[in-house]
């Protein structure tokens, strides 16, 4: 059976109750009386129990964190950067993965309140009143993590992915007056909707038609697959794109071997670029010139803000926007 408290208070010679504000650093206790306790959790191999304590101080010290696929090298990233910084803070970390469905992430949210969470970190695909509700309900802190919200009450750790892709497509400009094809990843989430708009803003300013614009997009299901498969697509077009920007970096990877397989070269035929500077960018080969999405600093800072939440410490702003760059590397020109 496993060693409960009254086991070491028995030990220690002491009450429950002084085990108990040993094991939750209360100061009001006696050095000598302190060092009794502690060296009979030793001597027994207590472990305290964190669902017992949260109910007595109403804080388990867990954060859950909901994401969309943990098989993602993209969001392994961003949830390094939680975790580091939550043991920083001394809080554990309650991961599970919601496959991109939006009943599933309602559920895993639900789940998470069950087990007593502290707070919540959500990244997932677009945010709907069924959402907003469930997160207005919980009375707990939610963060949004490299997730957009129509809604300025949640809070949120984003880049500005209209703007990244306005400067991906002045960086494509400014080496080739070429066509430009879009890859878009799924558009169930309001980041890729945002960086479509901002595709077809950017095309429209520079003369493109709907007709035009329609044929220089592929809608992708975001997988290394679906990005051969934009290849084919674009080289089946009467006028091939020059370059083609691509929403994710395993897309990217995608197309450019799909090109590879048709025998061009990667950027000599097509120039391509990425979205994200994942660890991938650098394993292909030519190495993928892509938008830098600082995931691991999205994670580091989503949990850093709701740390702040969680102590009462006073947050200027909710809403937080950090830094993106273009990373140029071999498979442009």
């Amino acid at each position: 059976m496993s060693v409960t408290i009254y086991d070491v208070a028995k030990k220690a010679n002491v009450s429950m109750a002084t085990v108990s504000r040993v094991i939750n650093g209360n100061t009001n206790v006696k050095p000598i009386t302190r060092q009794k306790v502690l060296d009979a959790i030793e001597e027994l191999g207590f472990r305290p129990n964190a669902v017992a304590r949260g109910l007595a101080s109403r804080k388990t010290t867990s954060v859950g964190v909901i994401i969309p696929d943990v098989a993602n090298l993209f969001i392994a990233d961003l949830a390094r950067g939680i975790e580091d910084i939550a043991t920083m803070y001394k809080y554990h970390i309650i991961l599970s993965s919601s496959d991109q469905q939006k009943t599933k992430e309602i559920d895993l949210f639900y789940n998470m309140l069950e087990k007593q969470v502290d707070g919540i970190i959500f990244m997932g695909t677009t945010i709907t009143d069924e959402h907003i509700e469930a997160f207005k309900k919980a009375n707990i802190p939610v963060i949004l993590a490299a997730t957009i919200a129509e809604s300025e009450e949640l809070a949120s750790v984003n880049i500005d992915y209209y703007q990244a892709i306005q400067d991906a497509i002045q960086f494509i400009e400014e080496k080739s007056k070429g066509d430009i094809g879009f890859v878009t990843s799924p558009l169930n989430n309001r980041s890729n909707e945002i960086r479509k708009q901002s595709f077809v803003d950017a095309m429209k300013k520079s003369g493109k038609s709907d007709a035009e614009l329609e044929k220089l997009i592929f809608n992708s299901d975001d997988t290394y697959d679906s990005g051969i498969q934009a290849s084919h697509y674009f080289l089946g077009l009467e006028e091939k794109p020059e370059t083609i920007l691509v929403s994710s970096d395993e897309l990217a990877l995608g197309v450019i071997h799909g090109l590879q397989d048709e025998g061009l070269k990667v950027p000599e035929d097509i120039a391509v670029v990425g979205f994200d500077n994942t660890r991938l960018a650098t394993m292909v080969r030519p190495t993928l010139t892509t938008v830098m999405q600082p995931m691991y600093d999205i994670g580091a800072v989503s949990m850093r803000l709701l740390t702040k939440l969680l102590q009462g410490e006073q947050v200027e702003e909710k809403q937080v926007t950090l830094p993106h760059r273009i990373i140029e590397r071999d498979s442009t020109k």
